[in-house]
């Protein structure tokens, strides 16, 4: 591992289990073996490692994000598809996750909120376009997409954080197909209701 990925990684270790503000630049240099320079070189400050760490890890939620969205047999499908992809990348990257809906949850004047704001509107986006795209076929929507869509992202972190708070010895987070089915289900009883 480079420099550069360890520094990342130790920033995502502290990150998580301190939070943002928490640590300083000298810890982080510390736990990696390297010099503040060296951090100074690659990400410019504190705030740009937490921008690359983010802009990184967000890269593969998008992805992911993205193929999900693209099952259009019904919104019930292509929620359910959505969800699978959140909660099998959550699983897969629990720290980051976590860590970035911690920052999303902090002070809004806070640095750490104004860097990860841009990702998560990135992703609330893509779902506010899934309730869009539907809106022809459920007429009860009558303009409620961005609601329909805050509604669902809050169902699905809420699972992921109660998944996580009773997680695994090894730390691993799983939420079954079934489970994701109920979810997914109850949310569309809630839409039609």
């Amino acid at each position: 591992m480079d420099n550069r990925d360890m520094l990342m990684q130790v920033a995502l270790d502290l990150f998580y289990s301190k939070g943002y503000d928490a640590v300083g630049v000298q810890e982080i240099v510390d736990k990696s073996g390297v010099t503040k320079p060296t951090l100074y070189y690659y990400f410019g400050s504190k705030k740009g490692l937490l921008e690359s760490l983010l802009d990184k890890g967000y890269r593969n939620i998008e992805e992911s994000l993205a193929a999900a969205c693209s099952h259009r047999d019904s919104l019930s499908d292509t929620l359910y598809h959505v969800a699978r992809s959140f909660f099998d990348y959550t699983a897969s990257n629990r720290k980051f996750y976590l860590l970035m809906l911690s920052l999303f949850y902090s002070a809004r004047e806070n640095e750490a909120f104004q860097t990860v704001y841009p990702y998560i509107q990135r992703y609330y986006q893509r779902i506010v376009q899934i309730f869009e795209d539907a809106a022809p076929q459920l007429g009860n929507m009558r303009g409620r997409q961005r609601q329909f869509a805050v509604g669902f992202t809050g169902v699905l972190n809420h699972h992921i954080m109660m998944a996580a708070e009773h997680a695994a010895p090894d730390g691993r987070i799983e939420i079954t197909n079934e489970a994701t089915y109920e979810i997914v289900h109850q949310f569309m009883y809630g839409i039609f209701s």
